[in-house]
């Protein structure tokens, strides 16, 4: 059997890669029924995602415990998958104010591929060691391999590099029975069935991940700290939004008169938390950052501590 035979052979035994007899004369339908054939699709993802929670909070677990010790988190995958990973880790330091380098997304031929696709990058197991070497990754780091079919060469590798190097992995598809799985510390499988277009697994499997990755990193960093209940107290400031933005926070955290949030802002160099901590806590910028510190960047702890003061 030749390379490609057996590639192929491979695929057809894929969920994520079935063909759809029912969906085989989609085009001739309207745009309207074409649009609610897909987005009736698309609903069922949820629930894939919800079948698979407990696999999901263990591994979000095990990961906060080491980013707790300083570890770093690291998605590796391919196509869309890497995509996926790359938008994620991108998103934290603005969301909850993490170093770039404590989240980060690798992607099968590097920073180009995010724009266009780089021919064989992704059948490389060799290239995903190289990219984690030169993280170098160690035993309170997390890699999560992201691959739709869960037969993905880069995730994969990335996931055996990672282990042998100590590190926490996560394996994340949308097939069962996937060897990225088996291959990692916790697998899981998002399995959302095929496609509306056979194979195009940005489609369900790509919103499947975007879902997971969402809870990963957002419930990691409640977890950390990032949060105090649901508000952003971690978040940069960067730009004039973002500063009416903490200055909301700090309102709805505290009830606090405006005066009173722009003096602990000010206070606090423009820091959430501390502002919070300053009005809550009844201290001053220098204590609040000192507090925090103490409390690992915990408000809820911080606060427990200021009012025993």
């Amino acid at each position: 059997m030749t390379a490609y035979a057996e590639l192929r052979a491979q695929l057809e035994t894929l969920t994520t890669e079935a063909f759809r007899p029912e969906l085989a004369e989609i085009d001739r339908l309207s745009t309207l029924d074409i649009a609610r054939t897909m987005n009736a699709e698309d609903a069922t993802v949820p629930a894939a995602v919800a079948a698979r929670l407990p696999q999901i909070a263990a591994a979000i677990d095990a990961i906060a415990d080491r980013m707790a010790r300083g570890g770093r988190l690291v998605y590796a995958g391919a196509g869309t998958a890497g995509r996926m990973g790359v938008l994620d880790a991108s998103e934290c330091p603005p969301t909850f104010n993490t170093d770039p380098a404590d989240v980060v997304g690798l992607i099968a031929g590097g920073p180009s591929a995010m724009v266009k696709a780089v021919e064989g990058a992704e059948d490389s197991k060799e290239l995903a060691a190289e990219d984690l070497a030169a993280l170098r990754i160690g035993p309170d780091d997390t890699v999560i391999g992201i691959s739709a079919s869960g037969r993905t060469p880069y995730a994969i590798g990335a996931v055996e590099s990672a282990r042998a190097r100590g590190a926490l992995t996560v394996g994340l598809s949308c097939n069962a029975g996937s060897a990225l799985a088996a291959a990692a510390d916790h697998g899981i499988e998002v399995v959302v069935g095929p496609e509306l277009l056979t194979g195009s697994t940005r489609l369900k499997a790509g919103t499947a991940q975007k879902l997971v990755l969402n809870l990963i990193s957002t419930i990691t960093m409640i977890r950390l700290g990032k949060t105090y209940g649901n508000l952003m107290v971690d978040m940069r400031s960067s730009n004039e939004k973002l500063r009416a933005r903490a200055r909301r926070i700090v309102a709805l955290a505290t009830g606090a008169p405006d005066e009173e949030i722009e003096a602990a802002l000010t206070a606090t160099g423009g820091e959430v938390k501390n502002a919070i901590l300053v009005v809550l806590g009844e201290v001053d910028g220098p204590a609040a950052a000192e507090l925090l510190a103490a409390s690992r960047g915990h408000l809820r702890a911080a606060l427990a501590h200021a009012r025993t003061r």
